[in-house]
């Protein structure tokens, strides 16, 4: 039983509340100590403009440069700012459990870019077309490879490509990888002897490539649909091809050729020997443009490799060699022909805008070449011959023409000579008549 005063007992009621009261205030306190100072960081987080009014101050080249190029970057131009990529990623809030990302190791890059380029519903925000396998894809390149599997990082990775802060779009023609820029973005890596060191990989693939009839085709001529290192090595899965995809590779423009190469023998018999196809007769990175004179010159590096002078496939050169010679002239004689018909006047336009298909009976037997037949050669030559024969005909008939015409207006000429000739003896022998007739009355 209590023995405790009413007084004590309000008194101890008193206390209690007033411990209460004190914890509130104490845990209040605390709450305020805990989160206004969270709320004070979170007021206080930066945003891309205040990393490039600070790094446009840096004496260092190195931190100011990305500042400066980076409002001509693809992503700044959709609107993606430093943070996207330095902060949170894929949005521009630095995000605090992260903190801010510097300079990622080159082994992580592929995981840096994959992060918005693997991912389908990010990237359809921006482009629904741009693929999101690129990252998936590089892993299955050489470069790839070796970063994966032996931490080899001196390998290219995405940037190495696509400059970090100054990525342009593939159509800009200050893109690293705009057509005409391509052998000098792969030239960074494989023409340096220093970086490709040890890795039995030459380094004269670029200056072989800009000497070649495709490297003219692009840098010389500008056009840009030529064949790049891309075009046959692949982009983000780059790859050598191997020796029975080189038929293929080529075959992507080369259709026709590779056609009559599927129906020839060679294609077998590279097969079996491990040639690598069209390379074996073309080369790699120099190709150059081939000329008839290659099917009887027999050098050794393309037909003396397997043959000998006197051998049937040797014989079937020199046939084709005849045909397109005999081509050739016919197509001559007959636009020599025909020139000098329309020279003299004659109407043989048409002739020769006819004598043109002969242009594409040349383009379909050289092609046929690569059947290593003459008798296939021979079948496309022949509406060629055809061709030339009618317009050889047609020039000869219009020079026979324009002899008969001279030939006619001569004799026309002559009769009216004669005639005129004849009228003026007339007129004049009747005059002397009439002189004789008024002297013979006046006297």
């Amino acid at each position: 039983m209590s023995t405790r005063s009413p007084a004590a007992h309000a008194s101890g009621v008193s206390v209690s509340g007033g411990a209460a009261v004190l914890l509130a205030l104490v845990l209040t306190a605390l709450a305020w100590c805990l989160l206004v100072p969270g709320l004070l960081r979170a007021q206080a987080l930066p945003v891309s403009e205040d990393c490039v009014s600070c790094h446009l101050k840096l004496p260092d080249a190195r931190l100011s440069q990305p500042a400066e190029s980076y409002p001509n970057d693809i992503h700044s131009q959709i609107g993606l700012g430093c943070l996207s990529c330095h902060g949170s990623g894929g949005s521009d809030v630095l995000d605090p459990a992260m903190g801010f990302l510097h300079a990622p190791e080159r082994k992580n890059i592929p995981a840096l870019c994959g992060r918005c380029h693997s991912d389908g519903a990010f990237m359809r925000q921006f482009d629904p077309s741009l693929r999101t396998d690129q990252v998936a894809e590089y892993w299955t390149s050489v470069h790839g490879k070796l970063l994966r599997s032996e931490n080899d990082t001196s390998v290219a990775t995405c940037v190495d490509c696509h400059p970090a802060h100054d990525i342009r779009a593939p159509s800009d023609p200050t893109s690293s990888v705009y057509p005409k820029n391509v052998p000098q973005t792969c030239g960074r890596c494989h023409s340096d002897p220093k970086r490709m060191a040890g890795r039995g990989i030459p380094t004269d693939q670029v200056a072989k490539y800009t000497s070649s009839v495709h490297g003219k085709l692009l840098l010389e001529k500008g056009d840009v649909s030529a064949p790049v290192c891309n075009t046959c090595h692949g982009n983000h899965g780059a790859a050598p091809p191997g020796l029975s995809s080189v038929r293929n590779v080529c075959g992507n423009c080369h259709t026709v050729m590779a056609e009559n190469f599927d129906q020839s023998g060679h294609e077998r018999l590279f097969a079996d020997q491990d040639l690598p196809g069209c390379a074996t007769c073309h080369n790699h990175h120099d190709i150059q443009p081939a000329s008839d004179e290659m099917l009887v010159s027999r050098t050794e590096t393309v037909c003396r490799k397997c043959h000998e002078e006197a051998d049937t496939a040797g014989m079937q050169f020199l046939e084709i060699k005849g045909v397109l010679d005999s081509l050739t002239h016919a197509a001559d004689s007959a636009r020599e022909v025909l020139d000098h018909a329309e020279n003299l006047g004659m109407e043989v336009s048409t002739a020769l805008f006819e004598l043109q298909d002969v242009t594409n009976a040349e383009t379909r037997s050289r092609n046929a070449i690569h059947t290593f037949s003459a008798a296939a050669v021979r079948k496309e030559a022949a509406p060629g011959f055809e061709v030339t024969s009618n317009a050889l005909t047609r020039g000869d008939d219009a020079l026979a023409e324009h002899t008969y015409r001279r030939e006619g207006l001569a004799v026309f000429t002559l009769f009216v000579l004669l005639l005129m000739t004849g009228l003026i003896l007339k007129i004049r022998a009747g005059e002397s008549e009439e002189a004789r007739d008024e002297q013979h009355s006046s006297s």
